[in-house]
């Protein structure tokens, strides 16, 4: 943020609205948030906006960084984090709105007032609700779902649950907690088998593929499990689709309008390198071929984007987020997953299908924090 942004006594009539871009954070997929921000920062309005950021480092500071993408970029050579030694806090008195740096050998000081949180954070510690709660305490408004659609949708098990109970189609799944492997692993690994094989072993409160593992034999099985429990100790096996991957993405409408759902786009998975869609695959590879929209049916694309917006109601999202589905011609969709802080990247599948839908990286930016500023506070 330059010298010239905001600060106490400045004038609140005529500024422009301080924006905090918050990422980085204590999850596995630190280094992938981090480049989300480097993406965000190069693109969002600055003739609109005035920009803070601040990365949460994988000790959980919260640190006031330099107003620098370049160092925040993720590639093969190079894994990004959060460093710095100013601390920056958000004040906890509810409309206050104050962001408080803390400096070495400097006394505390008021840097400016926050109208509105960006929250950059994928998995744990921030895209589950635990952020929106501290955000919620001080009536800070920020970009995205509130603290049980966050908490609920991080949680793959719990997600299936909603998604049944709405009607939407949901796959053949087995869910293993932590104390059922524990004191019966015999039993938990009873409860997989009858989904037959292949399956998907991954951590029920994790993103980006993180921890996830396509088992092909029984013997890999329990292998897959303990990796997973290393992200989780809760665990999701779900029985394999053989679909094509189509996603579509969902914005809030303003005011009581209803949501809006993009063109479907859909990945595919080249060489021979990836049996499936992994973390290597998402953000280090060319592998992954992201087409949209997506070669589908007329009618097809049109139910996806129904049904979209039917789970992004049921889970009582807000402001933005990713469906996941598996289309199998002949046999129909399946709802893989609602992910509540979707990849951003300009290259993600996120802005990818809303910029074929007529809406721009940088407008999405603004779109989402014009959606937030509309939030009301002290309400939930």
């Amino acid at each position: 943020m330059s010298e010239h942004s905001p600060a106490a006594g400045a004038d609140e009539t005529n500024r422009k609205p301080v924006v905090a871009i918050v990422f980085g954070g204590r999850s596995s997929e630190h280094a992938v948030s981090c480049s989300t921000a480097a993406s965000v920062l190069r693109a969002i309005d600055r003739d609109r906006f005035d920009v803070v950021p601040i990365g949460i480092a994988q000790d959980g500071r919260w640190v006031l960084v330099a107003d620098d993408p370049e160092p925040l970029q993720l590639t093969a050579a190079h894994t990004p984090s959060v460093q710095g030694e100013t601390t920056a806090l958000l004040s906890a008195d509810p409309g206050a709105r104050e962001l408080m740096v803390f400096a070495p050998n400097e006394p505390p000081r008021r840097l400016t007032t926050v109208d509105v949180v960006l929250p950059l954070l994928h998995g744990p510690f921030g895209e589950d609700g635990t952020l929106q709660g501290l955000l919620e305490l001080s009536d800070t408004r920020y970009v995205g779902s509130g603290v049980s659609a966050s908490a609920v949708m991080m949680d793959k098990a719990l997600m299936k649950v909603v998604f049944a109970a709405a009607g939407l189609p949901v796959g053949p799944h087995a869910v293993i907690t932590d104390k059922e492997w524990r004191r019966d692993r015999a039993a938990c690994l009873d409860s997989v088998h009858s989904l037959g094989l292949p399956v998907f072993v991954k951590p029920a409160r994790a993103g980006s593929s993180v921890g996830v593992v396509k088992v092909d034999d029984a013997a890999g099985l329990e292998a897959a499990i303990e990796s997973a429990r290393e992200s989780d100790p809760k665990v999701l096996v779900e029985a394999a689709i053989a679909g094509r991957e189509v996603e579509c993405g969902v914005l809030e409408g303003h005011g009581a309008d209803p949501a809006r759902a993009s063109q479907v786009g859909e990945i595919t998975v080249t060489g021979d390198r990836h049996t499936f869609y992994d973390f290597e695959a998402k953000y280090l590879d060319t592998d992954a071929q992201l087409s949209c929209p997506a070669d589908l049916p007329g009618e097809v694309a049109d139910e996806i984007r129904r049904l979209s917006i039917k789970a992004f109601d049921a889970a009582g999202c807000e402001g933005l987020s990713r469906v996941d589905w598996f289309y199998e011609p002949g046999r129909g969709l399946t709802l893989n997953e609602i992910n509540t802080m979707p990849g951003f990247t300009p290259s993600s599948m996120f802005p990818r299908v809303w910029a074929e839908s007529g809406l721009d990286y940088p407008s999405l930016i603004t779109e989402l924090i014009e959606l937030a500023l509309e939030r009301r506070t002290g309400l939930r």
